[in-house]
């Protein structure tokens, strides 16, 4: 994920992205670097243009806001049951201790 990370963080610098440019931003983190991940990916992008995917990204997580009310719902309706599941479990331990 941090290679990812360094390629969209090299991307919106406008700087070439190339194995030693995300080898050093991951290094700089702290983090190991694992050369044939990074040779890997920066095979897969060689012929992406990121902002393009990018953008696209973008519309396809925008699309679902609108049908999220029902999944709200449906997630109001689980919360009840824990609910329950908590008193239950304080009235058992009530009853431990008189």
């Amino acid at each position: 994920m941090e290679y990812i990370y360094a390629a969209l963080l090299l991307h919106k610098l406008e700087k070439e992205i190339t194995e030693d440019a995300v080898k050093s931003v991951v290094a700089a983190t702290g983090a190991t670097v694992d050369d044939s991940k990074v040779k890997s990916m920066i095979a897969s992008l060689k012929d992406v243009d990121i902002s393009s995917e990018l953008a696209n990204a973008s519309l396809v997580s925008a699309a679902p806001t609108s049908g999220s009310a029902p999944a709200a719902e449906e997630k109001k309706e689980e919360a009840k049951p824990k609910e329950e599941k908590k008193e239950a479990a304080a009235e058992g331990l009530a009853s431990l201790f008189g």
